[in-house]
Order: structure tokens, then C-alpha cells, then sequence
């Protein structure tokens, strides 16, 4: 039998990612298996395998792509805000948090993964996504280079608090109005 190509490869790669990524965030990590993940992709355990490892690499794959896809939001709505670098810190900050609440990403990012890949592995995940824009934003805003990091973290750990809050929260749409409120708030002391 002909070894599948390059491109066959990927697509089921792609295929996997995709139904892990849907199951995870509509069932959590815990609920979902493996062959619950082969037969939504259409694929067998062994193309898991062969593409992932095990369940929890297959994880570590989605939480990877979506702390991606969170940061290409922020950077994206940055680099469209007005060319201040109080606005662009506004606009990200903004922009993580509406991204992080408006789908499945705050189960599978804020709940599971921490508990999944490791703490250490999470904040890394993190570190190199979306707090890597923060510190350069405050940057530009002119905190102090000695207070850069752990003014990220508290402004990234407000944020993930507040998005786990709507995410809870029985109008979830009342609350992520609340939430950019305080977010406005905090950002006046660096972005005034």
C-alpha cells in the first residue's frame, strides 16, 4: 500500500486538530478520548499517534494553536488602533480579552490547560504569545524596564480572571461589558 503524501499528511493532521479542538472545548479534556477524537476526524487511533504522540501531545497541539491565534488577534487590533501607544495597548488588551470569551478558547486555555500541560508549559505557551505583545506594549507606554514584567503579569493575570468571570457569568454579554469597563479602568494608570 502507497505511503500517503506530504500533503495527505497534513490534511489529516489538520482534520485531527480540528475535531480535538471542537470536542475539547464542547466536552473538556477529561471527557474526551481518543477514538472519540479518530472518529469525529474520520481518521484511525494510529493516525493520532503517528501526528500527536498520545492525547496529551494531541492537546499541547490545540492549546499551542490557539494561544497563536489569540495573539494574532491582539497584534492584529494594535496594529489597526490609532498609531498611540496608549491605543494600541487599549486595543490589544481589548482585543485578548473579546478573543479569549468569544468561543471555546477560555475552557481550553484558562480551565484545561493549565491542568493538562503543566503550569510551567502554560505560562510558556503564553509567554511567547500574547504577554510577549503586553510587555512591548508597556513598554512603549514607558513603564519602567524593571517593572515591565511584572506589570505584564498582573494585567495578564487580570485579564484571564476576568475572562473565566464571563465566561461563568449568566449573561455573558452584560458581564464582557463590565469587564472592558474595569480593563479601561486599569489601563488609565499606563495608558492615560
Amino acid at each position: 500500500m502507497p505511503r500517503a503524501s506530504a500533503a495527505d499528511a497534513a490534511r489529516t493532521a489538520e482534520r485531527i486538530l480540528q475535531s480535538a479542538s471542537t470536542l475539547y472545548a464542547t466536552c473538556g479534556y477529561a471527557h474526551v478520548s481518543l477514538d472519540d477524537v479518530a472518529q469525529d476526524a474520520g481518521v484511525t487511533r494510529g493516525a493520532i499517534y503517528h501526528h500527536y504522540l498520545n492525547k496529551k501531545g494531541l492537546f499541547s497541539a490545540v492549546a499551542a494553536r490557539l494561544q497563536a491565534q489569540v495573539a494574532a488577534a491582539v497584534v492584529a487590533a494594535a496594529e489597526g488602533a490609532p498609531p498611540s501607544p496608549s491605543s494600541r495597548l487599549r486595543a490589544g488588551s481589548h482585543a485578548f480579552l473579546d478573543t479569549i470569551t468569544s468561543s471555546s478558547f477560555v475552557r481550553i486555555l484558562l480551565v484545561d490547560a493549565p491542568a493538562v500541560v503543566g503550569w510551567q508549559e502554560w505560562r510558556r505557551l503564553d509567554d511567547e504569545n500574547s504577554v510577549t505583545h503586553l510587555r512591548e506594549a508597556l513598554r512603549n507606554v514607558h513603564v519602567t524596564e524593571a517593572l515591565v514584567d511584572v506589570t505584564a503579569a498582573h494585567l495578564s493575570g487580570a485579564m484571564n480572571e476576568a475572562a473565566l468571570w464571563i465566561a461563568q457569568h449568566a449573561d455573558p454579554e452584560a458581564a464582557r461589558a463590565e469587564a472592558h469597563a474595569a480593563l479601561d479602568q486599569l489601563l488609565n494608570a499606563y495608558a492615560a
